[in-house]
C-alpha cells in the first residue's frame, strides 16, 4: 500500500475511535496523530547520520521515560517533545505551565521545555560513559495551534521546521562508531512489555498530581539540572546543581 494512502487510512480509522469514544480516547489519538505526523517528516533523516526512535520506553535503574522522538547522531542527540493542540499556546520556560487560550476559555498545560529537560537528564545516566556529548531538546507543536509570546532558549518550533532546525546543527561531535555503541545502549534500556507501560503511565499520572500541588519544577529550565533548595541572604531560594555554570534561581 502507497504511504500516503496508508496514512489517510491510519487517521480515518483514528477519527472514527474519537468519534465513538470522545471523551476517553480523543485526546490520546491527538497526541498519536501529532507525533506520526512528525515521525514521518523524520524519515527524511539522512540515515547513515542519524537513528531515530519514535514514541519509546525507557528503562533504567527503575526508572522508566517516555519519549516522543529520539534522534542520535553525529552531530548530537536529539530530544523531540511533540504537542497537538488548537488555540493560542503562550508559554514561557521559567514557568511551571504553559496556557492554551481556546476561544474564550483557558487551559493549563505543563511546561514541555521542563519536561524535555526531564528526558534528558534520564538519557544522560544512560549515555554517561561518553563525555562532552551534546544534547539538543525540541518542542514541536504538530497542531493546529498558533504560537504567541513563547519565550525559551530551547527551540519551540511549528511541525514545519522540525528538519530545519534539526539540519542547522552542522558541528560533528560523534564517530560512526560511537554513535553504533549509543544506539546499542538504546537497545538495551527500550521497554516493550505493556506491563511497564502501564506502570509508567501510572507512573506519569502520580507526578502529575505531585506536580498540581507543588509550585517549583523539579529539573531547571535552562539546562536541565536539578534544583536543589539553598540558603541566601535573602531567605531560601532554589539554584540549579550546575552552579556556577549555570546561574538559574527560584524564589521558595
Amino acid at each position: 500500500m502507497d504511504e500516503s494512502i496508508a496514512y489517510i487510512v491510519f487517521v480515518f480509522i483514528l477519527y472514527l475511535v474519537g468519534v465513538l469514544f470522545k471523551k476517553k480516547y480523543l485526546p490520546k489519538i491527538k497526541g498519536v496523530l501529532g507525533e506520526y505526523s512528525v515521525a514521518r517528516k523524520l524519515r527524511r533523516l539522512n540515515k547513515n547520520d542519524y537513528i531515530v526512535y519514535n514514541d519509546i520506553y525507557l528503562k533504567n535503574k527503575g526508572r522508566s521515560k517516555q519519549i516522543d522522538h529520539l534522534i542520535i547522531s553525529v552531530y548530537g542527540i536529539f530530544v523531540i517533545e511533540t504537542k497537538n493542540y488548537k488555540g493560542w499556546i503562550f508559554g514561557n520556560e521559567n514557568s511551571k505551565y504553559w496556557t492554551q487560550t481556546l476561544f474564550k476559555n483557558k487551559y493549563k498545560i505543563f511546561n514541555p521545555v521542563i519536561q524535555s529537560w526531564s528526558h534528558i537528564n534520564f538519557l544522560k545516566q544512560i549515555f554517561s560513559d561518553f563525555t562532552g556529548l551534546k544534547y539538543f531538546p525540541i518542542i514541536v507543536f504538530a497542531g493546529s495551534g498558533k504560537l504567541k509570546k513563547i519565550k525559551s532558549s530551547v527551540p519551540v518550533i511549528y511541525k514545519r521546521k522540525i528538519l530545519r532546525t534539526i539540519r542547522r546543527n552542522k558541528e560533528i561531535h560523534l564517530t560512526h562508531n560511537q554513535l553504533e555503541r549509543i544506539d546499542d545502549l538504546v537497545k538495551q534500556v527500550i521497554v516493550d512489555k505493556k506491563d511497564i507501560k502501564k506502570k509508567h503511565r501510572k507512573f506519569v499520572k502520580r507526578i502529575t498530581k505531585w506536580g498540581k500541588k507543588s509550585s517549583v519544577p523539579r529539573y531547571c529550565p535552562k539546562c536541565g539540572g536539578i534544583l536543589v533548595l539553598k540558603n541566601g541572604k535573602h531567605g531560601k531560594f532554589f539554584g540549579c546543581s550546575n552552579f556556577p555554570e549555570c546561574r538559574y534561581t527560584k524564589k521558595k
